[in-house]
């Protein structure tokens, strides 16, 4: 009887280890930083500097037990400041219809200020492996990580002050980056990410063109996070 006794607690003992092992696969957290992008085009047309911004929000760990496999994703608020100097030719009496900037008079060049959404809601998704380190591994785990992100634009469509020009409302990127886990809950990363989709919608009359040109713009960025995992 006694030792029946002992089996089923050793039983009970080994299914509540499971369960918080379990448990721990997912770990749930907040998450913050500061970023830096530049929009790319593919026309000397128009060019763009480096501006920083930041963004907060929550995040969800899932780790693979043993093998160091992990994936998170987060849902989060970013600030990125995104312009771009475009250079129009002046239109004929600095007139504009319907958007369209007419063929120039002379040659002068007005240079502009515009913006392609400053607020987004952004989703990054990412694959991790952890790298277990003999003896350190409780206090720190270095790790590399990479995936999408999707930033969704929550201003209206900004446009210059002639009007003439309009952004899309997604632009996704993909993350490579690495950083280091301390103490199992605060993960600080590093991440460059490589625009992929074009986030221009239109530019109508530049340099001074009855017809849309041909604009292409990707949005890059660097993005330097802390998480707190609970």
């Amino acid at each position: 009887m006694n030792t029946l006794r002992k089996i089923f607690v050793a039983l009970a003992v080994a299914l509540v280890a499971t369960g918080v092992a379990e448990a721990k696969m997912f770990s749930f957290g907040v998450k913050a930083g500061l970023n830096v992008n530049k929009l790319k085009f593919n026309k000397d047309i128009a060019s763009s500097d480096n501006s920083c911004g930041w963004t907060a929000g929550v995040m969800v760990d899932f780790t693979v037990p043993i093998i160091g496999i992990s994936a998170d994703a987060s849902l989060m608020y970013a600030r990125m400041n995104n312009a771009a100097d475009v250079t129009y030719n002046k239109a004929v009496n600095g007139d504009v219809a319907g958007g369209i900037v007419s063929a120039p008079t002379s040659g002068a060049a007005l240079n502009s200020t515009s913006l392609y959404g400053k607020n987004f809601l952004e989703i990054p998704i990412n694959l991790k492996y952890k790298f277990t380190i003999p003896v350190v591994a409780s206090i720190v785990k270095p790790y590399l990580f990479t995936g999408p992100n999707f930033a969704f634009r929550l201003d209206k469509s900004v446009t210059d002050n002639i009007q003439n020009l309009k952004s899309r409302s997604c632009q996704i990127a993909w993350n490579v980056g690495l950083g280091v886990e301390l103490l199992s809950h605060l993960q600080v990363g590093a991440s460059y990410g490589f625009g992929i989709n074009n986030i221009v919608e239109k530019i109508p009359g530049a340099t001074g063109q009855i017809n849309p040109v041909d604009i292409k713009a990707r949005n890059n960025y660097w993005t330097v996070t802390a998480a707190y995992l609970f």
